[in-house]
């Protein structure tokens, strides 16, 4: 595959990329601009006009508003907060800790034992989009997946300033 184009990048967001194409990607070398290109995909999708600064995972993304604050937001235009708070303390939650819940899911004898584990559904409260799942003892804190280091990613891996 010589060069991974927006329409590619595209694709494969929206899980329309046949096995072929993916193959492909992953075995072709990375282009320097690929993040650049992924990033510009994910603002023309935006309905916001806020950068996008980093995503952080499927339908999440830190950006930088207009004042320079910069936070976690959801496709929908969400905002969770300073990206440096975990944004699952302003989500919609959902916890499975019953046999009766867990087994609405997995069916028995696969799922956890409700004594051992809880599964925690994380939501968005605008759009109400599943965004993570932790599954974790009970009584276990809130999973703060990522807090990047943006000024470094973008320093000494873009050679930008943000």
């Amino acid at each position: 595959m010589s060069e991974i184009t927006k329409e590619i990048l595209d694709r494969m967001i929206d899980g329309r990329s046949s096995w072929e194409e993916l193959v492909a990607v992953m075995r072709a070398d990375k282009e320097p601009d690929r993040f650049a290109k992924y990033r510009e995909v994910l603002q023309e999708r935006a309905t916001w006009r806020d950068r996008i600064l980093l995503p952080i995972a499927l339908h999440l993304c830190i950006v930088q508003k207009d004042d320079g604050a910069r936070v976690v937001k959801c496709d929908c235009g969400h905002e969770f907060g300073d990206y440096r708070r975990n944004w699952k303390l302003s989500a919609r939650v959902r916890v499975r800790n019953t046999k009766a819940g867990i087994d609405e899911l997995y069916p028995h004898p696969m799922g956890c034992n409700p004594e051992w584990m809880e599964l925690r559904e994380y939501f968005c409260p605008g759009c109400y989009t599943q965004l993570d799942v932790e599954a974790v003892p009970p009584g276990y804190p809130v999973v703060f997946n990522f807090l990047p280091d943006l000024e470094a990613f973008y320093a000494e891996w873009l050679g930008e300033k943000i």
